[in-house]
């Protein structure tokens, strides 16, 4: 009869030393034949959110204090990083069996620590994905999934690439496939700095090292990539048609409006317009106020929030949408339209209101004769920076407005002068 060999993958936490912060050390254990051994992985937890049947953190659902939604999310990473723990854990165990090696802890070990020489890239990106669905990154996540889709798409052994191999070489393989695709540099530059994103996060955690690392000092630039933003703003009669001219149709009155709005409300994007709700309106000094972060960077550090004025103009757009389209919930701009939506749920109603948008916008430019560009959501707000720029608004203050995280985004919007601006600009040659 052949001997039945006995392993166990689990999660424990140590009961002895709590550290400088009252918490314990979770730990990856691995026993096979009566021995076991011990791995360090820097997690830590508190007793009252350990559940140790399970090896798992718990999860507390509608938790509304601020201090606790960040300790709760902190708890969902810590649950993915086990998840991953585990699996890598199990995928070298079932490498030994494959190889027929009648592996010893001390092996287990050497594989385990010398995991980014094995780390394979895509499995790396699919988790970091799911922990940005799950903690509420939707726009990112979708950012990543469209990388990781052309990546596949590019390379069909991308499943089995481990980091080391995305070198300088690959990149500029996967260049010119975005090229014969059609890609414009834009587009590209959006892929690239997906990819440069995550090849950053896995050197920090130590799942890859920076030897082959293709973005470096004479690596591939992604900045040669940057194309000069096409025109997204109104002249000043376009814009007028607009502002004065109602529609008999309610699509494209309600599109009218929510320009509008944008467009006083300093260039605020669709998507921060519609996640806006009552929490967002506080009294000020000087009265009511918006008051916001954007959703794309809310998380990154040092964002500091948007404050704008309740004018009568934004006041008087606002009481008009609402008694045309009243809103659901506590959002104060009527786009939702479905009760009760959260998280990813949410984001995908809103991209699908944004698409009808758009649409109701580009029937709006062809009833008022708007032909000089294609009308969509960012051009309220290129308009808007166009607008302070031709009233000699500083750029810095016209950054602040639009939420920039520094000037040079700012510069893209601004550089293309309209003509009229180089006409007045050129009678200096005669002067």
């Amino acid at each position: 009869m052949m001997k039945t060999i006995t392993e166990t993958i689990s999660f424990v936490k140590r009961n002895d030393t709590p550290n400088t912060k009252g918490l314990y050390a979770i730990r990856l254990r691995i026993c096979k034949e009566r021995q076991r051994k011990y791995f360090t992985l820097k997690i830590f937890a508190d007793n009252k959110y350990w559940d140790a049947d399970n090896e798992c953190f718990v999860i507390l659902k509608n938790v509304r204090d601020k201090k606790e939604k960040e300790e709760n999310e902190k708890r969902k990473q810590y649950n993915f990083l086990l998840s991953k723990y585990r699996v890598q854990a199990q995928e070298i165990i079932d490498n030994f069996h494959r190889e027929h090696v009648d592996w010893t802890l001390n092996q287990f070990e050497e594989a385990f620590l010398n995991k980014s020489k094995q780390g394979k890239v895509k499995a790396y990106l699919e988790n970091h994905i799911n922990i940005l669905r799950e903690t509420g990154h939707i726009g990112n996540a979708n950012c990543y999934a469209a990388t990781l889709n052309m990546l596949t798409h590019y390379d069909n052994k991308f499943d089995t690439r481990i980091f080391s191999e995305i070198d300088i070489k690959f990149v500029n393989g996967f260049d010119i496939f975005l090229q014969k695709r059609g890609c414009k540099g834009n587009t590209r530059k959006y892929y690239f700095k997906a990819l440069r994103s995550i090849l950053n996060r896995a050197i920090q955690e130590k799942e890859a090292t920076d030897k082959t690392y293709p973005f470096g000092k004479g690596g591939f630039q992604i900045a040669k990539l940057d194309e000069e933003t096409e025109k997204r703003y109104l002249t000043v009669e376009s814009f007028n048609k607009i502002k004065n001219s109602k529609s008999n149709n309610p699509q494209r009155e309600y599109a009218r409006k929510l320009f509008l709005l944008s467009y006083y409300c300093y260039g605020i994007s669709f998507i921060d317009m519609a996640y806006l709700t009552k929490n967002n309106i506080l009294n000020l000094n000087t009265g009511e106020y918006i008051v916001y972060k954007r959703h794309k960077i809310q998380h990154q550090k040092s964002v500091k929030p948007i404050k704008i004025k309740i004018t009568a103009e934004i006041q008087s757009l606002l009481d008009s949408l609402n008694e045309s389209n009243p809103t659901v919930d506590n959002f104060i701009v009527p786009i939702v339209s479905i009760s009760g939506y959260a998280g990813e749920r949410l984001y995908n109603h809103i991209r699908y209101r944004y698409k009808k948008y758009n649409n109701y916008l580009a029937d709006l430019a062809e009833e008022l004769q708007i032909t000089d560009i294609k009308l969509t959501t960012y051009v309220s707000r290129h308009t808007m920076a166009m607008m302070l720029q031709r009233n000699d608004v500083a750029r810095e203050q016209i950054s602040q407005m639009l939420g920039h995280a520094d000037l040079e985004t700012t510069n893209t919007y601004l550089d293309s002068f309209d003509t009229t601006v180089i006409d007045e600009a050129a009678k200096a040659l005669y002067d």
